[in-house]
């Protein structure tokens, strides 16, 4: 469990730069998330935000809940929008044109804008080495357009496009690593947060700002509409994601792996899945399939750190 850092609560901003008043369904992670991230980050920066959810509930003509820079673009290419503009202003710098204030250029997007639609413009610009952060919100499917499963989407759970009956059991497929697909770049810096562990997300978007090169941050974004949970439940959710070692919260910096948030006895993970309606469906048999395969993936990211 994360400890309640007194200090480090005085040090988070009471500045708001993703301002309440936005159109998120109740109990939204996702905008949790988002304004955690817009406070790690101040308003010196520039953001290109993906179509998905985030874009809808906080940019609905003429109004918008953004008070730094903040571009929509198609829903695959802010990677390549955000690195676009970090070159440009670049180049403004080199050429006398620009003083260099130590901008920070964020490129965000949903699960499906992230590991679907637009990984491989994600691709490119870590490829290209572009000074940027990118932020995955991740709420495990389509959520925008009506809860449609995407690569994200884990294994068992009935979405509108992997809905659960007798011949399927919901999702098929497991879940992308999308953080291990970033950290296969060699970028210097990527990591996994959660808004049920508030200190721990700020820090790392912090670093993630901080560093030079590009750097990866994946959110996972407890979505109560799309999971069917209450929304007063969302947190605690998140919280039995990293007690059970569904998604546990780490770092790679520099080709290093550090587990973050080390839980003493990793819960079953059927106390996980049974609160969700998206996983109602399942048996004992394939909670256990989904049990063997956490268990041997948390091994494998154990085996890697070096703390």
């Amino acid at each position: 469990m994360e400890a309640i850092n007194v200090y480090a609560a005085r040090l988070v901003s009471k500045k708001e730069y993703f301002t309440p008043g936005h159109r998120a369904c109740q109990g939204c992670a996702e905008a949790l998330a988002v304004r955690m991230v817009a406070k790690a980050l101040g308003n010196n920066v520039v953001v290109a935000c993906a179509t998905g959810c985030m874009e809808i509930i906080s940019s609905p003509l003429p109004f918008t809940n953004w008070k730094v820079p903040w571009i929509h673009v198609a829903f695959e290419n802010s990677s390549s929008v955000i690195s676009g503009a970090e070159a440009g202003v670049k180049a403004l710098i080199r050429k006398g044109k620009r003083i260099d204030k130590g901008t920070v250029f964020l490129g965000m997007g949903g699960d499906g804008a992230t590991c679907d639609i637009g990984l491989q413009f994600l691709s490119g610009a870590f490829e290209r080495g572009h000074n940027f952060v990118y932020v995955c919100y991740d709420n495990e499917a389509y959520m925008n357009t009506g809860v449609q499963r995407s690569s994200s989407t884990p294994f068992g759970a009935s979405t509108t496009t992997s809905p659960s009956g007798k011949v399927k059991p919901g999702q098929v497929t497991w879940k992308k690593n999308m953080p291990e697909i970033a950290a296969a770049h060699n970028i210097p810096y990527v990591a996994t947060a959660c808004p049920s562990y508030p200190f721990d997300l700020l820090r790392k978007v912090e670093k993630a700002a901080r560093t030079k090169g590009p750097a990866y941050v994946h959110i996972l974004s407890v979505c109560p509409t799309g999971w069917r949970i209450p929304p007063a439940k969302a947190i605690w959710i998140g919280r039995l994601a990293v007690e059970t070692g569904v998604f546990p919260l780490y770092e790679v910096e520099n080709g290093k792996y550090r587990i973050n948030i080390e839980v003493p006895e990793i819960k079953p993970v059927e106390e996980y899945l049974k609160p969700q309606g998206r996983f109602r469906h399942l048996t004992p048999e394939l909670i256990e399939q989904i049990q063997t395969r956490v268990t041997k993936d948390y091994q494998k990211l154990k085996a890697k750190t070096t703390v």
